[in-house]
């Protein structure tokens, strides 16, 4: 006989389901997808498809024969986790190196820990961060950008606005250029148009709240500008940080993701500024040009000891003397 367990007064219920949540944020995602579409053409249909595809399959695979129990595909969490992935790789990326990157999001940053609801890292991140060590040259070899192409694996490539900061004298885009799109990059990261669509609708469904968008992306412009006032010719101006690379991907889907980020808004502006502050860092000192998967999933570690020292108290509850 199963336990009902049942939580203090009062109760409301919001009319929010997990399915429902998971088609508005791919409703959200839709402007960023289409603009991939545009920008990379076939490469970024194919990768999207097979990212898809293999991470529903494989959840499926993984609760029906070796967990032995149901399925839930149908909550469409593991179509969003496959479309995440598939934002945060090149359009040119090889199949067989898609479906790892698959595997590894689905079966070990997800299943692994007990499927949705229990995992500690944003599962589409694992994949992309495994794939980005395991397999550098592939996963760092950016098309260029070349409206409706058909081209995929043989895609021409180029340097993105970050590796060229890294490298110094390069020419980097105009900031319109860079606000619509036309940079090599992940397919899904290049359009901070896109993106910030998505974010307004998310907000105006009240999917997320605007706490850890802002904070990160706040934290990275107050950071970045006071590098570039420090030493302009090294340090690149906030406006270029806050429209290259994967800021606003991650700050507004990949951060904001329920199971890994904090509960309360005091925590989630923790979260955020520590997730702003790690990328400035990562992408002015460390090894990568690019820091906010790095950066996001080490606040993912974090964020139980963040939910720990900023839990409300309890209804009634007598202040510590």
């Amino acid at each position: 006989m199963s336990k009902l367990i049942i939580s203090p007064a009062p109760h409301i219920h919001s009319g929010d389901s997990v399915s429902k949540n998971m088609v508005g944020v791919i409703i959200a995602m839709v402007p960023a997808l289409l603009a991939s579409l545009y920008f990379f053409g076939m490469g970024a249909l194919i990768v999207t498809v097979t990212a898809i595809v293999a991470c529903v399959l494989f959840e499926y695979l993984i609760q029906k024969f070796i967990l032995k129990e149901e399925t839930s595909i149908a909550d469409g969490s593991a179509a969003v986790t496959g479309l995440l992935l598939a934002f945060n790789l090149p359009s040119n990326l090889p199949l067989w190196i898609i479906l790892i990157g698959a595997l590894v999001a689905i079966g070990v940053g997800k299943m692994s820990f007990g499927g949705l609801g229990n995992n500690p890292f944003n599962p589409a991140l694992v994949g992309r961060v495994f794939l980005l060590i395991s397999f550098p040259v592939q996963m760092t070899s950016w098309p260029v950008v070349e409206p409706l192409t058909m081209h995929y694996t043989d895609a021409q490539t180029g340097a993105t606005v970050l590796s060229m900061i890294k490298m110094g004298g390069q020419t980097l885009p105009s900031i319109m250029d860079m606000f619509l799109g036309k940079m090599s990059g992940s397919i899904g990261e290049v359009s901070a148009v896109a993106l910030l669509i998505g974010l307004v609708y998310m907000l105006w469904k009240k999917i997320i709240t605007w706490h850890i968008p802002v904070s990160i992306l706040l934290t990275v412009a107050v950071f970045a500008g006071i590098l570039h006032w420090a030493n302009p010719e090294t340090y690149a101006n906030p406006v270029v940080h806050l429209l290259s690379g994967g800021l606003m991907l991650g700050a507004i889907f990949m951060a904001t993701d329920y199971v890994t980020s904090p509960m309360n808004p005091k925590g989630m502006l923790i979260y955020g500024v520590g997730i702003g502050a790690l990328t400035v860092v990562i992408r002015s000192w460390g090894a990568y040009p690019e820091g906010v998967s790095f950066a996001i999933l080490i606040m993912n570690g974090f964020t139980p000891l963040i939910n720990y020292y900023v839990k409300p108290k309890r209804f009634g509850e007598k202040p510590a003397k």
